[in-house]
């Protein structure tokens, strides 16, 4: 008996320790630590950006949400619906549904950003009592930035609905129309982000605003279906535009990808080139290399615009300037050193820069348009880039460490930009007829 006890006791030991030790799997792929983006969240401007707009309760409720998941299954589940639910009430937010959660502008799309930045840090601190190996905690990553990004809810009027909010506006706009046009327009997350983490990007708060929407076209109504991408380079060499686009692209009929460029202008971007230029991106992380794609040996140095650029310029478009850009930089065939070429490459060149640069505005351009031109689809759909002018505070509030979140002027920037990219979209859509 008392041999009994002494193993039962040993047992019981056993048990508790079990218990209380984390389990194994879990322990062999602990939580990784918060990335560089993350830990701007806990900056003074990101958590008045939250608080001020509403947003500073959907990392919590997230996390309390998550540590009821009792499986996997449970939390993919939980996280895709999360994450939609999150791009929705940004596009919501953006659009004048439902309240506005505090007295931050509508149309700002820093809210978006930075929420969705501590519901992933969530998910990389989170240790699941079912473990969880560092393959499946990326899986759900992935899933998150994904679907609170809308890349997984375009959707036009004869292939489902994204939500009765917006399929009742639809509806309603293209009712009686026998054919509804298509388009799609893509933005970018806020960067340079330690130079002024108040950053706000135009080309993100405009995909919030155009999401859903219909324009007036000459041919009738267009539905514009939108998305927003990451500053980051590992995302583009793992495809996350390709993955993105290649379904839409051969069913719409006009895309563009919109991104913030230079001071007080728009460009349109005639070339794009193959090459990444090694400006830090959001996770401060350089690369200079040739942009990485599939089926690099077909890879072409040079793609360009099939977008309407002669008549979006010289139409009256709103308060900016329209530009047909037309430089790039080379490096000459048989040559060794970069040339700025105003015309447009040469013939045998090697990209150093395209007309939008060599960061990832650039790049995206370049990945579409190469997307694009693999379907077989250059003769037949317009597409390209548009840089819209760098959106600026007011004067008096340019310094990042006393200035405040937002003013009068940055406001209205931003809304004139969303206004006048509207506009040139609907100018190439009448282009096509």
């Amino acid at each position: 008996m008392t041999h009994i006890r002494v193993r039962i006791g040993a047992l019981g030991l056993a048990l508790l320790a079990g218990l209380a030790a984390p389990p194994a799997l879990a322990a062999e792929n602990p939580a990784a630590a918060p990335t560089v983006e993350e830990q701007r969240l806990d900056r003074a401007a990101p958590q008045e950006i939250l608080a001020r707009s509403g947003f500073d309760t959907v990392a919590p409720e997230f996390a309390r949400a998550l540590g009821r998941t009792r499986s996997y299954a449970q939390a993919e589940r939980l996280i895709e619906r999360q994450g939609s639910r999150l791009w929705q009430r940004a596009v919501d937010r953006a659009q004048g549904r439902g309240p506005a959660g505090g007295d931050l502008s509508r149309d700002d799309d820093r809210p978006l950003y930075w929420a969705r930045l501590g519901m992933t840090r969530e998910v990389r601190q989170w240790q699941p009592e079912f473990g969880l190996t560092e393959a499946r905690r990326a899986k759900l990553l992935a899933a998150l930035e994904r679907t609170s990004r809308g890349q997984d809810s375009i959707r036009y009027p004869h292939s489902g609905s994204r939500s009765a909010t917006k399929d009742k506006s639809a509806a309603a706009s293209t009712a009686g129309s026998k054919k509804v046009k298509r388009i799609l327009v893509t933005g970018f997350d806020p960067f340079t982000l330690d130079r002024d983490v108040r950053i706000s990007n135009p080309s993100g708060a405009t995909a919030l605003a155009l999401d859903g929407t219909v324009i007036r076209t000459a041919d009738g109504p267009a539905r514009i279906e939108t998305a927003v991408f990451p500053v980051r380079w590992q995302d583009f060499a793992d495809g996350t535009v390709e993955r993105t686009l290649r379904a839409h692209l051969p069913h719409v009929d006009l895309f563009t990808t919109v991104s913030q460029g230079r001071v007080g202008r728009i460009d349109i971007e005639r070339t794009n080139g193959a090459w990444r230029g090694g400006f830090p991106d959001n996770e401060n992380l350089s690369r200079t290399e040739t942009v990485p794609v599939t089926d690099p040996a077909s890879q072409p140095q040079w793609t360009t615009t099939t977008l309407p650029y002669k008549d979006i310029v010289a139409a009256d478009t709103g308060r900016f300037p329209v530009y047909d850009n037309t430089s790039v930089t080379e490096i000459p065939a048989g040559g060794t050193d970069p040339v700025v070429r105003p015309e447009g490459p040469t013939a045998g060149s090697t990209a150093r820069a395209g007309g939008g640069g060599n960061y990832l505005s650039n790049e995206i351009a370049y990945r579409a348009t190469l997307l694009r031109d693999r379907l077989g689809l250059a003769g037949s759909l317009p597409g390209g880039h548009v840089h819209t002018p760098v959106l600026e505070f007011g004067t008096g509030n340019t310094d990042p460490a006393s200035g405040t979140v937002t003013d009068a002027q940055f406001v209205q920037n931003r809304l004139d930009i969303i206004a006048q990219v509207r506009s040139i979209l609907t100018v190439a859509a009448d282009a096509g007829e």
